[in-house]
């Protein structure tokens, strides 16, 4: 109920819609006192992978619930960043005010200049000047990167000198507190028109960004498998919030036919939109069973063992959430191109996930090279 609220305000423009709804505030109260409070996180929820889904399935349904219970993404990837690879203090100054959504967080990956499907492109730098490291470099589609709480940044970069060591192992992730010298916002972006106010996702220049080497998250060197530990878990739990959006998407579809008559019948009465409610069904459904597959694969060997099910999860569900939403959008008409109904937003949002953690055809590239394997090991 408290959406449509909420998202008049970010949707409004002017600074007001960089502040956080006073109602957030409240419900994210309501969620702490009942324990319904950072369930992404195995070792503090107590859930697996497998039980969490359910439920951020039904947070995927709104736009808003995953932020009521410290579910949202980019935070939740940072946290368990900082709770795979921290150190004692980076875990006592980051993650406990994050676990508590005291502040928020932001990663600084993607790069304007190069094509960042390629992670190896990146072109920031990460030099070591004493008992220092400098960072260099311009990041953009940094979620959380206009939030009014954000505090602290991982900046990923090239580590200078490091050109005779193999490719995966040239790369650091950084903490970088916010505001910081050096560090400038440059422009906020936008998704077909949206802000994603207050969060945003930002354009971010480094110019000679001076951190003590303390900062360094791991070791020198481990930022590639650092992120991958990261992109794993985040994948999946994408991919579970667009299982909740195509069924909201759906439901929306279905109301709006049955309240709706042209040439003499419900909407729901001709075949072309019956059509679309079975075969979205259809997809919804096989896309739940494979995203809870790769979530038992993830609890029973960790998600290195499940890198080709969350693959092909990856690729299709961001597919059927489009399709059901664009759906729904063409059954509610111009109704559903506009804020009286959520269905644009979503559809934008599933777009932007065949790109957003690495995009659709880079993976559709790891299934084919799982599926070469698995033929070869049985041909042998």
């Amino acid at each position: 109920p408290a959406e449509g609220e909420v998202l008049r305000l970010a949707y409004g423009g002017g600074q007001e819609s960089w502040t956080e709804h006073p109602i957030l505030e409240e419900l994210k109260a309501e969620a702490k006192s009942k324990g319904l409070w950072n369930l992404f996180l195995p070792s503090v929820s107590g859930l697996t992978n497998l039980e969490y889904a359910p439920m951020a399935e039904e947070m995927g349904r709104s736009l808003l619930a995953s932020e009521c219970f410290n579910c949202q993404a980019p935070d939740t990837g940072n946290m368990e960043v900082l709770h795979m690879f921290g150190s004692a203090s980076q875990k006592a100054e980051y993650l406990a005010p994050l676990l508590e959504q005291e502040m928020r967080s932001a990663f600084c990956m993607t790069e304007p200049m190069v094509a960042s499907s390629d992670a190896t492109n990146m072109t920031s730098t990460i030099t070591q000047d004493g008992d220092e490291l400098v960072l260099n470099g311009r990041k953009w589609w940094t979620s959380n990167g206009l939030h009014p709480d954000l505090k602290v940044m991982i900046f990923m970069g090239l580590d200078t000198g490091s050109e005779d060591k193999p490719r995966h192992q040239r790369h650091s992730m950084v903490l970088v507190p916010f505001p910081h010298p050096g560090v400038k916002v440059e422009r906020p972006l936008t998704v077909f028109g949206y802000t994603d106010a207050p969060h945003g996702h930002a354009e971010i220049t480094f110019d000679n960004v001076r951190v003590p080497k303390s900062a360094v998250i791991g070791d020198i060197g481990a930022g590639f498998s650092i992120a991958q530990a990261r992109l794993g878990p985040g994948r999946i739990h994408h991919c579970m919030r667009l299982i909740g959006m195509s069924e909201r998407s759906l439901d929306v579809a279905v109301r709006r036919s049955k309240e709706r008559e042209a040439f003499g019948k419900s909407l729901g009465d001709f075949q072309v939109n019956r059509h679309y409610f079975a075969n979205s069904r259809i997809d919804i459904d096989a896309a739940r069973l494979m995203v809870l597959n790769a979530a038992s694969m993830i609890d029973k060997g960790g998600a290195k063992h499940a890198k080709k099910e969350i693959a092909q999860i990856k690729i299709l569900t961001p597919e059927v959430a489009m399709k059901v939403s664009d759906g729904a959008m063409q059954i509610c008409g111009g109704a559903g191109l506009s804020h009286d109904f959520p269905l644009a937003h979503m559809y934008a949002w599933a777009r932007v996930l065949k790109l957003a953690d690495g995009p659709s055809e880079v993976h559709l590239d790891a299934v084919a090279k799982e599926v070469i394997r698995e033929f070869e090991r049985k041909s042998s």
